[in-house]
């Protein structure tokens, strides 16, 4: 068992079996994290508030509840658990994927190997129904400059993998509200603070898309959420002008096109 905190957030409508899976996950590493920091984002419902109790009961010590009282989303939940956890490693994992049997090993392996390294991520597999039928992957950068460049533009880092240093976390300044790219701001600011990254070249994490996802990703007022966003780190200096209207462009496009076509283009394209 490895000094390594687990940090989760689970609201209202996340199902029960989707959580059972993915907590079962967790118990199946090679190498188990000592503490899952579990943060309640606003009131469950009673079948999630049963499996919690559950997986307490059964593991004692292990489950580390953190209640709010209403639903923050999942920027703010996280930013409440990070400072929460006791480790100074904490993983990152989102309650409806599952983590491949030895993520864990294979990411504190990367951390022994590098001292400095404060943040290392991996690929993903994205599956709808059963991790056994991979509908689509998501690659990015695995060496420290060509994250740099690369999140300028996309997301380097598949967050549902990254297992990161509590510390450099906290140095530049936690999860922060940005709207739809909490994480994406978190990464910038990081960077400018001068963290080290890596992201591993495998599929660590089984990440779970529903079928109504690139639904949600399209529509005026998701591109409106998406603009304000990027404009936050324009104006934090992390992205130029030129990165700004470049990516404005392209999301404009692809937010705005007809459901099923987007769904084509993030599995056939973005994702692949």
């Amino acid at each position: 068992m490895a000094e390594l905190s687990v940090l989760m957030s689970l609201y209202i409508k996340e199902k029960p079996e989707y959580a059972r899976a993915c907590f079962e996950s967790l118990l199946r590493q090679t190498v188990q994290a000592d503490e899952w920091v579990v943060v309640e984002d606003g009131p469950l419902s009673d079948t999630m508030y049963a499996l919690l109790e559950e997986y307490q009961k059964a593991h004692p010590g292990l489950i580390k509840r953190v209640p709010l009282e209403k639903n923050q989303g999942l920027g703010t939940a996280l930013s409440v658990g990070v400072p929460e956890c006791r480790n100074d490693l904490i993983a990152r994992m989102d309650t409806d994927d599952i983590a491949r049997e030895d993520r864990f090993e294979v990411q504190l392996a990367e951390f022994k190997k590098d001292p400095e390294l404060d943040i290392c991520g991996s690929q993903i597999d994205e599956f709808e129904d059963t991790p056994d039928i991979i509908v689509a992957h998501r690659s990015v950068p695995t060496e420290h400059s060509e994250i740099i460049e690369y999140q300028k533009k996309r997301d380097a880092f598949n967050h549902m993998t990254v297992m990161y240093k509590k510390k450099a976390v906290l140095d530049a300044g936690n999860y922060q509200p940005c709207p739809l790219m909490e994480d994406t701001y978190l990464w910038a600011r990081m960077i400018m603070k001068g963290a080290k990254c890596k992201n591993v070249d495998e599929g660590l994490v089984y990440a779970r898309i529903g079928r109504d996802m690139f639904e949600r990703r399209g529509g005026w007022s998701y591109y409106k959420k998406y603009k304000s966003g990027r404009k936050k780190l324009l104006e934090s200096g992390f992205i130029s002008n030129s990165d700004y209207l470049y990516t404005l462009a392209v999301q404009f496009v692809v937010a705005l096109i007809p459901g099923k076509l987007r769904g084509f283009v993030f599995k056939k394209i973005l994702h692949k």
